[in-house]
């Protein structure tokens, strides 16, 4: 059976199981507030206000400045603030003009699970990994906690109130840079034994929240590797080496792997945690089943991208210049992100991040099969 077909039919088999599970009889969660981990998907301008200032033109189309975001526009974690009536995640290290009542986003951009031995300058790497991310949301937790019980009406209204924090809902967006480091690192071996220790380091963070009083978790997996056109884009490709719909087969196999493996844990924690509804969310075959049916859906072949310059093995980033045989090049946006999937070879444009959301947030991707409103509740 096709990989396609066998998405297919998970689909149609989660949609029943939702339509079936007595919906009506669930009460709508009450969520307070969202508190975000992740790497660059879902980092709102926490990795700008730490490394570098945001320009143009990433947030183009939506914000008409820079905030921050890998996209011309609204990510995943801004579709599920918005369906949750909530405003849209502030960064925790982003200091102006910033309120945290309803919530905090604690991505940065290269972000990893397992710290990595390396750096940002050399390969991207944050060195703000998810324990560190953990670590920080301990300690928004208490000071603000601190400050809200001794402030005025005036300093409360940007602080979350104490009691929201077991009502929040906690989502994991993280992992796609580990396994994108251990494609680098091209050793298979080494790579598959790091799976267990990444899994049970994501797990460990769901368990420290867990114990700080979280109650509710939305945990992403990791996306289709072998799709994006910067993969792409950077190998010598083979024809055997792709799918019907043009992914690098072994770099996703990498990413299934990894998925099945987390998504065993999740499980596993439901036993651990008696009182956390813990719901495992499957980006990954939202996304490729997007990226397979890309112009059905209105949008440009899934290998384009919108913003950069990448022609004959030459690569200059989304808003970058660069001099080339004495001539400058600017790697500027397309002019339509709108018709594109990709906005930068690595990152989703804001068409293709609302796509995603709008199917994930039903509850059709997700185990157990409940809408994220529905999040709360364990099956």
């Amino acid at each position: 059976m096709e990989a396609a077909e066998v998405l297919i039919i998970m689909v149609v088999f989660s949609i029943l199981s939702v339509e079936s599970a007595g919906l009506e009889d669930l009460k709508t969660c009450d969520f307070r507030a969202v508190y975000n981990f992740g790497d660059s998907n879902s980092d709102t301008g926490g990795g700008s206000a730490a490394f570098w200032i945001a320009g143009l033109p990433p947030g183009e189309t939506f914000f008409g400045r820079p905030v921050g975001r890998a996209s011309d526009g609204r990510l995943i974690i801004d579709f599920i603030a918005e369906h949750l009536e909530l405003p849209y995640l502030s960064p925790y290290l982003d200091s102006i003009g910033t309120s945290f009542r309803h919530g905090a986003n604690f991505a940065i951009g290269g972000s990893t699970i397992r710290p990595q031995n390396e750096s940002m300058s050399l390969n991207g790497v944050s060195p703000f990994s998810l324990d560190v991310q953990i670590v920080q949301f301990g300690n928004f937790k208490v000071r603000t906690g601190y400050f809200y019980e001794r402030g005025n009406a005036r300093h409360r209204r940007n602080l979350p109130r104490p009691k929201d924090f077991s009502k929040a809902l906690y989502i994991f967006d993280i992992g796609q840079n580990d396994i994108a480091a251990g494609l680098r690192k091209k050793n298979d071996t080494d790579f598959q034994a790091s799976v267990p220790d990444i899994v049970d380091q994501l797990a460990q963070a769901v368990q420290n929240l867990y114990e700080d009083g979280a109650r509710t978790f939305w945990i992403h997996n990791t996306g289709p590797i072998g799709c994006l056109p910067v993969s792409l884009h950077h190998h010598d490709i083979h024809p055997e080496e792709l799918d019907k719909h043009g992914c690098l087969k072994a770099q996703n196999a990498y990413c299934m792997e990894f998925n099945r493996k987390v998504k065993d844990r999740v499980i596993k924690l439901r036993n651990e945690l008696p009182h956390a509804a813990l719901t495992y969310v499957d980006i990954y075959a939202a996304k490729y089943e997007l990226i397979s049916n890309a112009e059905k859906q209105g949008f440009v072949g899934a290998a384009n991208i919108c913003c950069g310059f990448h022609e004959d093995e030459i690569q200059v980033y989304c808003g970058h210049k660069q001099n080339i045989n004495g001539t400058e090049i600017y790697a500027g946006s397309c002019g339509k992100p709108l018709d594109f999937i990709s906005w930068d070879g690595v990152h989703y444009s804001e068409a293709a991040n609302r796509w995603i959301a709008h199917r994930v947030i039903n509850g059709s991707f997700s185990d157990p099969p409940l809408p994220i409103k529905h999040a709360c509740h364990k099956p």
